[in-house]
């Protein structure tokens, strides 16, 4: 029975020995793949950080772009007036252009609702301003509104 304790102790020796061995291989290949994990995560936060970086770039040029301003003018007087304090720090002509625009149109709206008889029907008018210069402001492009549009950019031009 020695001999087969012995034996016993000598295959239980080389199974611990055996264990030691792929544990150890096993530190090494999860010390290998944790290096490859790491310079993978170094490598997504630069390219993380370069796309931040061409984010922020676009949105401030869409910040600063007019078409923004002129969108907002045309969003009731509040945004008409939140449009003008935007564009007063950074004037832009498209901005500008649709500020006064807006403008002569609210106050043809105003001076149309006064006239008892017609102002029912004078609503279209206005509207139909505000619908054509918003399409504009849409699209970026300077469009003047029919009928009086060239004389609101003349007469409201300190804006």
């Amino acid at each position: 029975m020695s001999d087969d304790n012995k034996d016993l102790g000598d295959e239980l020796n080389d199974m611990i020995g055996d264990a030691k061995d792929s544990a150890k291989k096993a530190g090494e290949k999860i010390s290998q793949k944790t290096n490859e994990f790491k310079e993978d995560a170094k490598e997504f936060a630069n390219e993380a950080k370069e796309k931040a970086s061409e984010f922020a770039g676009e949105a401030k040029e869409v910040l600063n772009d007019g078409k923004n301003v002129a969108i907002i003018a045309h969003i009731t007087i509040i945004g008409w007036i939140i449009a003008l304090v935007m564009n007063g720090s950074n004037k832009t002509e498209l901005g500008s252009y649709y500020i006064r625009q807006v403008l002569g149109i609210m106050l043809l709206a105003i001076v149309l609702s006064v006239i008892p008889v017609i102002n029912f029907f004078a609503w279209i008018l206005p509207f139909a301003m505000w619908i054509m210069s918003l399409v504009g402001s849409l699209s970026g492009e300077k469009k003047p509104v029919f009928l009086l549009g060239e004389q609101f950019q003349d007469w409201f031009k300190g804006l």
